[in-house]
């Protein structure tokens, strides 16, 4: 038996579909997704499932860039129901008692002192189960629903996010383990001395004040980031503790896997400490047969406006404004102010400095359930891709996205699950009770 085990979270969206737009239309995917219901079956086959934890994806827009309009979006459901996750993440922590449940806000556009009281009062309300997933916002229409001109710079947006977390984690360390006293004999609810004032100026904030809320059962919520470009990638290290990544074969995860922990070790960081869990997509059915005729079904589900919509919203460019074999100028490219690890998996896997708007959709994925790799097959051939990447050190675990709601992770727990316990590589109950012992993580970040 392996001394490792896959760290397993479910990829959740507070939306109409998953992250792969096309689920609403599968006919297996759930309807009442604006309901506690529907919410607290996805956390319950979680659970079933032993995952460490389950995350919500975030935007503070729809895609309504595309045509420069919501009109496509909309007709089409392309992720245009965005709720916010917090509340949903306190329904699925009542439903569940392991489970770590994370939700995602935005350093762009809310404080340090609302980022980091939201989400420590929800680590008190789930007993230690909270993670936060750490987002720069992308694109201009998130921009304009907060009230703003217009997105700010890509590395600004970082330079903010620094700072940012600085103060959030001073915040979460602003009481020690033991302050309270509740001492009703002598009238002491709290020693003084060990409450400290949090006070930090920096370019984007000025913080001088005194955090309202004591340290939660794990410390303070886990850290979770996505950077994939280079000062992304930087950021990611310096403050995430599980990283998600979007991969496309085992070779580049082991150098991806392989330089963030040389860079957490040259940042003085344990890389153990670090999860790295790209995204994938599991179709499984009793028979390879079985689960290739799902595969099909699930792929002709999607539609070219997915894609376009997605990669607008992405890149923060009208992509209806380029014809299909038009190359992208340098001044375009040079523009593209959102994801720009999407820029540069196109360019790496088209082989061109400047890519075509054909390009982008082919090599991307954008929209379809090529983003990510696809493993299909029955319960042993897709435990062997698992097995597979986590063995060769590609990752330490996975992202799962679904191709339909709740099913894709019923179907997961219910045979893929028992096949990875069988050959040790899979927990066969949780370790604790806090999202942090889940992990195998001992500490908390004290500054």
């Amino acid at each position: 038996m392996m001394d490792r085990q896959i760290v397993m979270v479910g990829f959740l969206q507070a939306q109409n579909c998953s992250n792969y737009p096309a689920s609403w239309r599968h006919s297996e995917s759930a309807g009442d997704f604006m309901s506690p219901a529907y919410y607290g079956r996805i956390a319950r086959a979680l659970e079933d499932g032993k995952f460490h934890l389950g995350f919500f994806d975030d935007r503070l827009a729809m895609p309504d860039i595309y045509g420069a309009n919501h009109a496509e979006s909309v007709s089409n459901g392309v992720r245009v129901v965005k709720m916010d996750p917090v509340p949903i993440l306190a329904t699925m922590a009542m439903s569940t008692k392991c489970l770590g449940l994370a939700a995602t806000c935005s350093t762009t556009y809310y404080g340090p002192f609302h980022i980091a009281r939201t989400f420590m009062t929800l680590d008190h309300m789930t007993g230690g189960r909270t993670g936060w997933n750490v987002v720069t916002s992308l694109n201009d229409s998130e921009a304009f629903n907060m009230g703003a001109a217009g997105t700010i710079e890509h590395d600004q947006r970082y330079d903010r996010a620094d700072e940012l977390m600085k103060n959030v984690i001073n915040m979460w360390n602003a009481w020690e383990p033991d302050a309270i006293r509740l001492d009703k004999a002598n009238g002491v609810f709290a020693d003084p001395a060990k409450v400290y004032r949090t006070e930090l100026e920096g370019d984007w904030f000025q913080n001088k004040g005194t955090f309202t809320v004591p340290q939660s059962p794990q410390g303070h919520p886990v850290v979770i980031q996505a950077g994939q470009s280079g000062r992304g990638r930087q950021f990611a290290v310096e403050w995430g503790e599980v990283i998600f990544t979007i991969l496309t074969s085992v070779e580049q995860g082991k150098q991806v896997r392989g330089e963030m922990r040389a860079e957490a070790e040259k940042q003085g960081r344990d890389p153990d400490t670090i999860t790295i869990a790209p995204a994938v997509y599991v179709t499984v059915g009793e028979t390879q047969s079985i689960a290739e005729d799902k595969y099909e079904y699930i792929d002709s589900l999607a539609k070219p406006i997915d894609g376009l919509a997605l990669l607008s919203e992405a890149l923060n460019f009208d992509f209806a404004t380029k014809n299909m074999n038009d190359p992208f100028t340098d001044e375009e490219l040079e523009g593209i102010s959102g994801l720009r690890g999407i820029l540069d998996r196109v360019v790496r896997m088209s082989g061109k400095q400047n890519p075509t708007l054909s390009d982008f959709v082919e090599f991307s994925g954008r929209g379809t359930i090529r983003e990510a790799p696809h493993f299909v097959g029955n319960p042993k051939q897709v435990a062997d891709n698992l097995e597979e990447w986590f063995v060769e050190g590609a990752c330490d675990g996975y992202v799962l996205a679904a191709t339909h709601m709740p099913g894709a992770y019923e179907e997961f727990t219910r045979y893929v699950v028992p096949e990875l316990q069988r050959r040790g590589l899979y927990q066969k109950d949780y370790k604790g009770t806090t999202l942090r012992e889940n992990l195998g993580l001992t500490g908390y970040r004290q500054k």
